[in-house]
């Protein structure tokens, strides 16, 4: 009541920076998180537990959230998947895995520390389990892609396991796998719960036909998370075999037929600038190695922050090659390629 009373008398950034001297996690309205734990999670893996200020508002198993940190001056936010499940003491983990030239992971994976506080933003997503849980739930995870999977297999564990789950998990090599133990001590638990680690560097061949025979059923719901590529390709391998499918790419699928040479003119008409860019690159990439900075998120079409109005050109959906020529159009810069001259709104 107090503080509705007070609303139009406060400037939050004001509140913000006075009351941060007494707690760092106390803001008018911005959430937070203070890091409370860290462990490795793999070789190159760090999983972050995180306390919220009470203006974070939860999450569901399998989404994701915005995480924000200040590096060398700047603020930079990326989206990360939550490993966890809710909590009663409300406390959520995270696990990152570094990426060569990823400024945020590589502070979060090498200079993150007990007590250092992090930006939060609500979660978003619908990787999500199904309402009514019905017939056999298959998940796909390659890479970094285990860690929303992570959450939807701890949601099913702790209802003890109520549906057949087969997850397989592909990695690189068995080192940078994550959870492995936890989730052969589950496979273990219930006997509906089958899993396996697949390491394609160590022998292990990629996601494809064969592999997936054994968890088919007439009633499968299927979940997959991981690169363009590989959510690409299980798409296309489960399309008639599955009730239902939804497929979360932390990089966009590779645009097919496409001309990374071919150059286009962008205008930014709020900016007034007019820059050439390489057709085959996605918008956000290729503004980006112009030194310009867009408002971005998750960087794979999913949370829509970098969302902008094309005003003229048109753009391709580089993770499902549909192709946009009308004029007004709202698409996300992250996973669109300019197919012609174009014009944005920024």
């Amino acid at each position: 009541m107090l503080r509705r009373w007070a609303q139009p008398f406060v400037d939050p950034a004001v509140f913000d920076y006075w009351a941060s001297h007494i707690n760092p996690l106390w803001t008018w309205e911005r959430p937070l998180a203070r890091v409370v734990g860290r462990e490795e999670a793999a070789a190159g893996s760090v999983t972050l537990v995180l306390q919220p200020n009470r203006h974070w508002k939860g999450f569901t198993p399998g989404q994701h959230l915005h995480i924000g940190a200040e590096i060398q001056g700047r603020r930079i936010t990326r989206s990360y998947s939550l490993s966890d499940i809710p909590r009663a003491d409300g406390r959520i983990a995270i696990t990152v895995q570094k990426v060569d030239g990823g400024q945020l992971s590589t502070h979060l994976c090498n200079q993150t520390r007990v007590g250092d506080v992090l930006e939060l933003a609500p979660a978003f997503g619908d990787l999500v389990l199904p309402k009514t849980l019905s017939g056999s739930l298959l998940l796909l995870a390659a890479g970094s892609g285990i860690t929303p999977l992570m959450s939807l297999t701890r949601a099913l564990a702790a209802q003890n396991m109520p549906r057949p789950l087969t997850l397989i998990y592909w990695v690189k090599t068995t080192p940078q796998a994550c959870f492995v133990a936890e989730l052969q001590a589950l496979a273990q638990r219930f006997n509906n719960f089958k899993f396996q680690l697949i390491a394609t560097q160590e022998g292990g061949q990629r996601i494809h036909a064969e592999q997936l025979s054994a968890s088919l059923s007439d009633d499968l719901h299927a979940l997959a998370c991981g690169p363009g590529g590989f959510a690409q390709t299980a798409r296309e391998l489960l399309a008639d075999r599955a009730q239902s499918f939804k497929a979360e790419a932390f990089t966009p699928a590779v645009p097919l037929n496409t001309d990374s040479k071919h150059q286009v003119k962008v205008e930014l008409r709020r900016s007034g600038r007019t820059l050439e860019v390489a057709s085959g690159v996605p918008l956000l990439l290729a503004l980006e190695a112009q030194g310009l900075r867009p408002q971005s998120g998750c960087r794979m079409g999913i949370c829509h922050s970098c969302v902008c109005t094309k005003h003229e050109g048109l753009a391709e959906d580089i993770n499902t090659g549909e192709r946009c020529s009308e004029p007004e159009a709202a698409i996300r810069i992250c996973v669109s390629r300019a197919c012609t001259d174009i014009s944005l709104d920024l």
